[in-house]
């Protein structure tokens, strides 16, 4: 028989890169990666991809010849390709009949279909909803399960490092690194168990895995302090965590995402989920682990500390998508 196709969206991003190569050494799919820019053909090539092709959430001439023959999808968007995403739900939905199983990449905090969560009802804040970003995450599964596909979500915690891309050169070139979360602990997770979470998900199919919804986090919750001697001890260096008041990070990044790491501050985050056991049959990866060994892309976790980065200081990003 011949291998089914599975199409990775995102599949240069932290994610992605990682489900390729274990995908690709598992063998048993044709594994179809998407890039957006030319120059990242050759490294989807080197991760063991077996065709690439172009795909834009903003371009629907590029969904017919990616999704041409495809049975399973990872699907994930950067945040502020929110309305691309809905788009793309509806031309999936479409394809149903073809579309055996989607694996979507999400967060936990807003979903209505395993819990009753409420948009105006903030956790720990009278007065005030849901963080925008969690309903947003919820909307990109909930457009999934609309369209009669078999889902299966991956409700992840804030990701290991994610936090701390924004202060790269201080982290570099000073030793310190600053945001409002200080004595507050959060089980970050691992992006490449994100990764792996799907594979197996992928792997063993809609059979066991449509309609599942998992919540992936690390094995411990974490404040900054401990964070940064994790850094620290995986750099060599001395790395000083530097308390910021919500003020100034709002002032940073905007309202939208300041609202999401109020979530942070607050406890939503902290607990610890079974659920990447459950799937894998071994623990979530540990921040110093994470760090200073590599995935299955050849990258460890401080490799890709480095790499590029959506939130950018003075810029909110999500300005447009609030709007969404």
């Amino acid at each position: 028989m011949s291998k089914q196709t599975v199409l990775i969206t995102s599949a240069t991003g932290r994610i992605g890169r990682e489900l390729v190569a274990l995908l690709a050494a598992a063998n048993q799919f044709t594994v179809r990666a998407c890039y957006f820019s030319d120059s990242k053909i050759d490294q989807l090539k080197s991760l063991g991809a077996d065709e690439v092709v172009k795909f834009d959430l903003s371009a629907p001439d590029t969904w017919g010849p990616a999704l041409d023959g495809v049975s399973a999808i990872y699907s994930a968007s950067l945040d502020p390709m929110l309305d691309g995403h809905l788009n793309f739900c509806k031309e999936l939905g479409n394809r149903r009949e073809q579309i055996r199983h989607v694996v979507r990449v999400s967060c936990m905090g807003a979903d209505t279909n395993t819990a009753s969560y409420e948009a105006d009802s903030h956790a720990s804040r009278d007065g005030a909803g849901i963080p925008l970003m969690l309903q947003h995450y919820w909307w990109g599964e909930k457009a999934l399960i609309d369209a009669g596909l078999n889902v299966t979500a991956l409700r992840n915690n804030f990701f290991m490092n994610h936090l701390l891309k924004t202060d790269c050169d201080t982290i570099a070139n000073e030793g310190w690194f600053a945001n409002p979360l200080g004595n507050m602990r959060n089980s970050f997770v691992a992006t490449r168990d994100i990764a792996e979470a799907a594979a197996v998900a992928l792997s063993e199919g809609p059979e066991r895995h449509a309609n599942k919804f998992y919540d992936i986090t690390g094995p411990a919750p974490q404040s900054m302090a401990e964070i940064a001697a994790d850094l620290g001890r995986a750099m060599d260096k001395e790395i000083e965590y530097r308390p910021q008041s919500m003020v100034d990070f709002e002032n940073d990044f905007g309202a939208t995402r300041a609202e999401f790491f109020e979530y942070l501050t607050n406890g939503f985050y902290t607990r610890c989920s079974p659920d990447f056991y459950n799937l894998t049959g071994h623990k979530p990866t540990s921040y110093y682990d994470y760090l200073t060994t590599k995935g299955a892309s050849g990258e460890t976790g401080l490799e890709e500390l480095w790499q590029g980065n959506l939130w950018k200081k003075g810029e909110d990003a999500m300005k447009d998508t609030a709007k969404a």
